[in-house]
């Protein structure tokens, strides 16, 4: 099968369009065929060689991609709820064999039946953006109805899901923003959309709920304006694993009785509620471009230059 290999960390010219072996599936996996991987920020750490969480698992040769969409192709012995020919969503084993592939396998925990009012390219934009949202916002963020929501960076894959999954929970929704995606952060259902470049939020804002940090950027001065806004007793969740909270921030965050949490998990369980949000059209996903497996590293490049309106997506199948 094709499948893009790194047997070292960089830059993105490291990617190779390579023939490799078909994985097998294990006796709790799927074998997947392949129609489309989304690009993650995460993909591109990862191919720089990771962070001190991440390094220890990574071993080369590796095929990056942990985010996709498509038919399954061979169920392991131990499987009963999917059968070859289901059309799912999902991710990948990780770290491992990734979905920049023309198969990939999983754990049949970590897939889904594919939300049927989507392509496979708009589903493979969904699993580990939306899972990561889903985390911040329900899990971690526990939202309520009624209650308020700072949504940080809420124009990239992530932050677009995040707008939505608190809007379906009843949240009163603050997203921020650079000037020009501020309608569309407006258009997924944000009460409030703030540039966070000309416009002073940690002045404007007071007594939030629940704060999700879902940029890129670390930045320990945004934390502690976090802090500032959020309500005694209220919740922050950063989506940075490897940028742990620095003291400053955990005393400030003491000082309001306040709970500060990194997103350390994915709940695979979110992808079948997800897909239901989906058909029932409560939940949208936004494809900034669409790349072939070939221009990978274009896609990587991109991704990095910041600022992507939704999910790039890899098409390895037209569908």
């Amino acid at each position: 099968m094709k499948a893009i290999r790194i047997y070292e960390f960089g830059e993105p010219e490291v990617m190779k369009l390579e023939e490799t072996a078909r994985p097998k599936p294990a006796s709790d996996e799927v074998l997947v065929k392949t129609y489309a991987s989304g690009v993650n920020i995460v993909d591109c750490g990862i191919r720089r060689g990771g962070n001190d969480i991440l390094r220890p698992y990574l071993k080369l040769p590796l095929t990056l991609g942990w985010d996709a969409a498509g038919i399954i192709e061979e169920v392991g012995a131990e499987i009963t709820g999917f059968q070859k020919g289901d059309k799912v969503y999902g991710i990948p084993n990780f770290p491992g064999d990734g979905s920049y592939a023309e198969y990939f396998v999983a754990k049949a925990t970590s897939v889904a039946i594919k939300p049927q009012n989507l392509t496979f390219t708009e589903a493979a934009g969904v699993p580990l953006a939306g899972t990561t949202a889903w985390v911040g916002v329900v899990d971690y963020g526990k939202i309520q109805p009624g209650q308020k929501i700072l949504i940080h960076g809420a124009a990239g894959g992530v932050g677009s899901l995040a707008i939505q999954i608190a809007k379906a929970k009843g949240a009163y929704v603050i997203g921020t923003a650079s000037s020009h995606n501020l309608a569309f952060l407006k258009e997924l259902g944000a009460d409030e959309a703030i540039d966070y470049r000309s416009q002073p939020w940690e002045k404007i804002l007071k007594d939030i709920d629940v704060i999700f940090d879902a940029s890129p950027v670390r930045d320990n001065e945004t934390r502690l304006n976090f802090v500032h806004v959020l309500r005694q007793g209220g919740i922050l969740v950063c989506s940075q694993l490897d940028f742990p909270y620095a003291e400053d921030v955990k005393a400030a965050l003491a000082a309001k009785q306040a709970t500060g949490e990194l997103v350390r998990f994915q709940t695979y369980d979110s992808l079948k509620e997800m897909a239901t949000m989906i058909e029932d059209g409560k939940l949208k996903v936004t494809i900034s471009k669409v790349y072939p497996l070939e221009q990978v590293a274009e896609a990587h490049r991109e991704n990095e230059a910041g600022h992507v309106r939704g999910k790039l997506v890899l098409e390895i199948i037209k569908d």
